[in-house]
């Protein structure tokens, strides 16, 4: 597998450099980085004290002329940028960015009927074997529990709530063959008032180097339930990455997320 990695020298680009390159069968083709990068021309795996020989760039065609896959976790501006170049050389892509709003997820689902994207908020097997648990509780759970959703990210993140969160908001809405929109609450602040029945509440904590917890509680009366997922290393984004770039090798076009590479989908 020719791999490209965007944001190559971010805390997440660096996890799937490495992983990338200690992955029997895959192979560093490009690393690509923001045209003010001040490593630019340096080698991708310098971080390591190590040469790969790939150099870090800014040519968003020349890199992806070379690779057969680019893992791409930037900012929603970044992922258009590549995918306008994706959709001319081919390249499939594995997206991970978050924070995508409503057109450039139909930017995707467009550009999917020239090339094979898995696109997911976050590319965890955990995370998706969480997705899973998540609409069977919310199924069982469907009458007399309120439920709410806490989250907690690095001080970095700049979108909120995060990807994930939204992504298990919108798992347990079509469970109850719910719109997520309709019931969602974001905020609450001041007299609120009491909770409305059937809503979906969300909670945001920001700070230190959280790399990534979700939880989600059912609240009954006289129990709870609370399904967790807690990330303390990105290793688990970069190998779910690289699984679904082997699931993609099949894939000629299509719009795919973990759910579909982890063959969880109904």
């Amino acid at each position: 597998m020719k791999i490209a990695i965007s944001g190559a020298t971010g805390r997440m680009g660096k996890m799937l450099i490495e992983a990338v390159l200690n992955t029997a069968g895959a192979e560093l083709v490009g690393a690509l980085e923001r045209a003010t990068c001040p490593q630019l021309g340096e080698d991708a795996e310098a971080f390591l004290g190590k040469k790969t020989g790939v150099l870090i760039s800014s040519d968003i065609g020349s890199v992806l002329a070379n690779a057969e896959f680019l893992i791409d976790f930037t900012r929603p501006e970044g992922t258009m940028a590549h995918l306008a170049v994706a959709e001319q050389t081919g390249t499939k892509m594995i997206i991970g960015t978050t924070g995508l709003s409503p057109e450039q997820i139909a930017n995707l689902k467009k550009a999917s009927a020239k090339l094979a994207i898995v696109f997911a908020p976050n590319m965890s097997v955990g995370v998706s074997a969480t997705f899973k648990l998540l609409e069977i509780a919310a199924k069982m759970l469907n009458q007399g529990y309120d439920i709410e959703i806490i989250e907690a990210h690095h001080r970095h993140k700049v979108d909120a709530p995060s990807g994930t969160a939204l992504k298990m908001g919108e798992v347990i809405a079509d469970a109850l063959n719910k719109k997520l929109d309709d019931v969602a609450v974001y905020a609450r602040e001041g007299h609120a008032g009491e909770r409305k029945e059937g809503s979906i509440g969300f909670a945001t904590i920001r700070g230190g180097d959280i790399v990534g917890d979700h939880t989600v509680l059912f609240a009954g009366d006289g129990e709870r339930i609370e399904i967790s997922h807690k990330s303390s290393s990105r290793q688990s984004y970069a190998q779910g990455s690289l699984r679904a770039a082997r699931f993609l090798k099949s894939k000629s076009t299509g719009l795919y997320d973990m759910q579909d590479v982890l063959g969880l989908r109904q």
